[in-house]
């Protein structure tokens, strides 16, 4: 068994894999995960929700404050914004599967019951979490990956991913070893943040309504 702080050290989630099983194994084995220090301060891991039949997966920065506490992608106010943005594009929220790049939230907190500030992953971070997004994805062998915001586009497609330059457009990019259509957007926490919020909202539905395009 490879102890604690080894697998810290080595930035990586792979032995905390199981061998075999669908996303049921997948998430009581991610519980346990110790393959980066992000671990430490989460309260929990949160795994990704939703069919292993979806034909979307919705890819995520990593969980909230909300979502850290309790266990499930996308149940903040990022999330809510979300759902109402792809019903409004023709995506059936309760049809998709949701889930993050890094599966433990990481924050700065300056003194105990302050309230918990987001804190983007780095890139090694990323990259420890990237075999639980890798066999999500070959469980659930989505038809098109939605990308939401920059820090995912670089776990997806590297670090020079500019989620400007092609958001709106469905790329075709080899992703783990698996030939895959994407879609980029904006993360909705980005629309929640906009100087100019309802025109961000209305910009993230016509991203999404080129993955419902893509789908159809």
């Amino acid at each position: 068994m490879v102890g604690t702080s080894a697998s810290e050290d080595a930035y990586t989630a792979e032995p905390f894999l199981p061998a075999r099983g669908g996303l049921p194994a997948l998430r009581r084995a991610a519980a346990d995960c110790r393959g980066c220090p992000l671990h430490r301060d989460a309260t929990q891991t949160v795994f990704g929700a939703g069919s292993q039949d979806a034909r979307v997966m919705l890819v995520g920065e990593q969980p909230g404050d909300q979502e850290d506490r309790q266990g499930e992608p996308f149940v903040g106010p990022a999330g809510k914004l979300l759902d109402r943005a792809l019903a409004e594009a023709g995506i059936d929220p309760s049809e998709a599967y949701v889930t993050n790049a890094v599966k433990h939230f990481k924050f700065t907190q300056a003194e105990p019951r302050k309230r918990r500030i987001h804190k983007a992953p780095t890139l090694r971070e990323m990259t420890a979490c990237g075999p639980w997004l890798a066999a999500e994805l070959a469980v659930v062998e989505p038809e098109l990956i939605v990308v939401l915001g920059a820090t995912a586009g670089k776990a997806l497609l590297g670090s020079s991913f500019r989620v400007t330059q092609v958001r709106g457009t469905v790329l075709e990019e080899e992703i783990h070893g698996r030939a895959e259509r994407l879609v980029p957007t904006v993360h909705p926490s980005s629309v929640l943040r906009s100087d100019d919020r309802e025109a961000a909202y209305r910009g993230l539905v016509s991203d999404l309504k080129v993955a419902a395009d893509a789908l159809s």
